[in-house]
């Protein structure tokens, strides 16, 4: 068994800039304001959708990113709508193959504190007991979908994401909230802080 830790990655090559040029063009249209269209515009202009409540502009463009998470993460992921998901799946992906090392991976809960911990390692048993029950069951001839059955929430998966940029907001504002689950939160911040690099303005009021 392999324990890691949860990782994001964007998808898209993202320019920043760009972005905000698109939506200030899309948004103009609006006001048929796009004389006024200069160099170093779009930044003012896109901070003022978001002040007023503007956001549909925003839809326009969107951001894919990669999520390593545990399967429970993932689970309150794919509650988020508009948005469109690719998950790697316990259906048919074969844990016990050679390309996934013949071993299940789980991700390490950011709440627990050392393997040391009495609660840490409750955790470490029940996976390995997972571990060794789904292997069993693999090997008197269940399929992976049969097996999965017995997989922990805390299995690693994969999960591709697009979203609009109003919808990644909306995403920010609910899974960085102090009542968002832990791992959840700590997943969401990662992205966040990702996206405050990669675009200006846009992000800059959340968190």
């Amino acid at each position: 068994m392999k324990i890691t830790k949860p990782k994001v990655f964007v998808e898209d090559r993202i320019d920043g800039e760009e972005i905000l040029k698109n939506i200030e063009r899309y948004g103009r249209t609006a006001y048929k304001s796009e004389d006024r269209i200069t160099n170093d515009s779009s930044r003012q202009f896109v901070k003022m959708l978001i002040d007023s409540g503007h956001e549909s502009v925003l839809e326009h463009e969107k951001i894919t990113v990669r999520v390593v998470c545990d399967r429970g993460i993932s689970h309150e992921i794919v509650r988020h709508r508009i948005a469109s998901y690719t998950q790697e799946s316990t259906r048919y992906c074969n844990y016990s193959k050679g390309k996934f090392g013949r071993e299940i991976t789980v991700i390490w809960p950011c709440f627990l504190d050392s393997l040391e911990d009495k609660k840490a390692k409750v955790w470490k048993e029940a996976m390995e007991y997972a571990e060794k029950a789904y292997m069993k069951l693999i090997s008197l001839g269940a399929s992976p979908q049969e097996a999965r059955s017995v997989l922990p929430n805390s299995l690693k998966t994969e999960i591709v994401i697009t979203m609009n940029l109003r919808e990644w907001r909306h995403f920010f504002k609910l899974r960085t909230s102090k009542q968002a689950h832990p791992q959840m939160r700590e997943i969401a911040f990662m992205i966040l802080d990702l996206f405050k690099k990669l675009v200006p303005v846009v992000f800059d009021d959340i968190g």
